[in-house]
């Protein structure tokens, strides 16, 4: 299977103005070098068979006739080759000379599409030569006696796979063609084009592909003229650049002088999905007062060879200074959601269950910069550590550290008794290790939160994290419940680098001290007694399995509702060497099976703010059965090696 991909190319030849041949011959080069790897669709940039830079050239007969001959010559040459081929150049129909996206596949020409928006200021002056496509009056033109589409309005597709052109400087209006072509299907936009380099340009035009893929929920390749082109008044770079919703996948050298060939992968399926999911993405087509598009049927050929793009192991987390700039927009959102809840509730107090770990840490942190925004002194937050059975030095130490460093107040209280008088009364053994154990513990805890909470007028602060909330991994009106949980967006490999974030940048030395040993800490519920060296013995990924693992399939599933088999094999490739195939597809079942089951634990969660993508709110983003079934995923996912 091919999961939706489809391998796509800008190409960038070496070319001579106005020297044809030569030009089809890099041309043809390219296309043969891009049917070696595998691509299904190659764009070349603009009028590429001629070179953009030809000026009054362009009104000489030996040009134009030359450029068409050339042209058959290179769609004859390449007939062997299933590869979707989109070139430059000028064509003449109607008596008039038109900038041309020529399409054709296999020695034959699927159809034409002239450029719509001419740029006639500055350094261009394209209206001296050629004519829009909206003056033109037929839907056909004839090629070497023979007749084929024309239009700015043709997508070319087969199956899921839609296909739709502009040239250039269509993209830089306000509403581009490709606007309208993506509202009609097309799912993967090709621009040829023949930009010149000026400073600053490059990082403006980058903005526009990459906003215009992801306003198109689109692929978006670009392919601009390079090396060879007259330099007697202009510089091109040789732009190739490929976006996929808002992200770029790959991009050329620029500035090179010899040719290139950018090769992606873009994941069809995910934009359907996102075209799906986003009801709005269809509104305003009848605004464009665009007419109905021709589809053009193509064949490509099937998605051979590996992924070129990276498969991030991490999609939560960004690298560099990314990640420093989420960290912080995160702590504002946070901050914010909270502020609010405690102005309107007038709470003079916030609690928090202060364990050792990174949630809880996290939590407490979100709560003492919520109280510096709200000009409120921190030792109005009551800290409360809990030691329990299972309660080490290490986290108990942490625990106290860290709320008498941020001037916390310092409540400790023991569930030890309360436990064992709970087990007299509901006759449980104490020496039974089992669910009972571990939750009577947690929901200890939890009514002491509470209680705290209604004697100070204050607000019991919610830990748990999103990869818990997925996996059901909470102790039901335990843990699981709070007056306000500000972590419930925020997934489980996310939290340890905002909390080694706020380490690094806005604590003192000893609370660095300690929270850099909490990120290093095992996680674990510590709900069973230590081992006989006071360790943790209870480690929760023991149990579950790796939140990393957990976290890739969260939003895989999530985020763009990939199928299980997907999943397994884009986790492949993410985890290639830190986990075989045996592992991750025992894990990802564990996932879909935790997922469905605990689906309860998801219906009532207390509100939070949604700070990321992925949120399952009831409230918002996942509004699911507490009783469906994962036979479907689980089989799918038992039927593939």
């Amino acid at each position: 299977m091919n999961y939706g991909f489809v391998k796509v190319a800008a190409a960038i030849p070496h070319v001579q103005v106005a020297d044809c041949f030569y030009n089809i011959q890099q041309i043809e080069g390219l296309m043969r070098k891009a049917s070696e790897e595998g691509v299904q669709i190659i764009a070349f940039p603009e009028l590429s068979v001629t070179s953009y830079t030809c000026l009054d050239l362009f009104a000489q007969q030996a040009l134009l006739y030359n450029a068409q001959q050339a042209l058959l010559q290179l769609i004859d040459k390449t007939k062997e080759l299933a590869l979707l081929t989109i070139v430059g150049c000028p064509l003449v129909t109607e008596n008039r000379l038109i900038n041309a996206a020529v399409v054709f596949q296999q020695g034959k020409i699927l159809g034409v599409v002239p450029k719509t928006y001419l740029p006639n200021y500055k350094e261009f002056q394209e209206q001296r030569w050629f004519t829009s496509a909206n003056d033109l009056n037929n839907d056909a033109i004839l090629i070497n006696n023979e007749t084929y589409p024309l239009g700015r309005h043709l997508i070319f597709g087969q199956d899921d796979i839609k296909i739709g052109i502009e040239i250039c400087e269509d993209l830089w209006v306000p509403i581009p063609p490709s606007c309208g072509l993506a509202m009609q299907g097309a799912n993967l936009l090709f621009n040829i084009s023949a930009s010149n380099e000026l400073i600053g340009k490059h990082h403006y035009l980058r903005s526009l592909i990459t906003q215009q893929s992801a306003r198109c929920l689109a692929g978006y390749i670009y392919a601009s003229a390079g090396f060879g082109e007259s330099s007697t008044d202009l510089v091109f770079a040789g732009n190739g650049i490929i976006a996929e919703n808002g992200n770029i996948l790959n991009e050329s050298e620029r500035f090179c002088m010899d040719e290139q060939l950018i090769i992606s992968e873009i994941d069809i399926q995910n934009l359907q999905n996102d075209r799906l999911i986003n009801t709005s993405f269809m509104q305003g087509i009848a605004e464009l007062s665009q007419k109905s598009c021709t589809v053009i049927p193509v064949k490509l050929r099937g998605f051979s060879g590996n992924l070129t793009r990276a498969v991030d192991p991490h999609p939560f987390t960004p690298a560099g200074d990314a990640l420093k700039e989420r960290c912080e927009e995160i702590f504002h959102i946070q901050v914010a959601g909270l502020a609010k809840r405690i102005r309107h509730a007038h709470a003079k107090t916030a609690v928090v269950g202060i364990s050792g770990g990174l949630d809880s840490t996290l939590a407490l942190l979100v709560t003492v910069m919520t109280f510096d925004a709200l000009n409120m002194p921190r030792n109005q937050i009551t800290g409360i550590t809990m030691p329990g059975f299972g309660t080490t030095g290490r986290t108990y130490n942490n625990a106290v550290n860290l709320i008498r460093s941020l001037g916390v107040t310092l409540k400790e209280i023991s569930i030890k008794y309360a436990c064992i008088q709970h087990f007299k009364d509901i006759e449980h053994d104490i020496d039974t290790h089992d669910v009972t154990y571990e939750n009577s513990q947690a929901r200890e805890r939890t009514q002491i939160l509470m209680d705290v909470a209604n004697q100070e007028n204050g607000l019991v602060i919610g830990t748990g994290d999103l990869s818990e909330l997925a996996l059901g991994w909470a102790t039901y009106n335990g843990d699981h419940m709070s007056m306000y949980g500000v972590n419930g967006s925020i997934p489980k490999t996310l939290v340890k680098y905002l909390v080694e974030w706020v380490a690094y940048n806005k604590v003192d030395d000893a609370s660095r001290h300690t929270l850099l040993d909490i990120v290093d800490t095992p996680i674990s519920p510590e709900l069973i007694p230590a081992d006989e060296n006071g360790n943790i013995k209870q480690k929760t990924e023991d149990l579950v399995g790796p939140y990393e693992l957990h976290d890739f399939f969260l939003y895989h599933f999530l985020r763009f509702g990939s199928c299980p088999s997907k999943i397994y094999y884009l986790a492949q490739i993410a985890f290639n060497g830190t986990y075989d195939k045996i592992t991750i597809k025992k894990w990802l079942s564990v996932f879909f099976r935790r997922f469905f089951q605990q689906q309860f634990k998801r219906s009532c969660l207390p509100d939070g703010p949604k700070v990321g993508s992925i949120s399952l709110s009831p409230r918002g983003d996942w509004r699911m059965p507490s009783d469906a079934m994962a036979t479907l995923w689980l089989k799918e996912l038992e039927g593939i090696s």
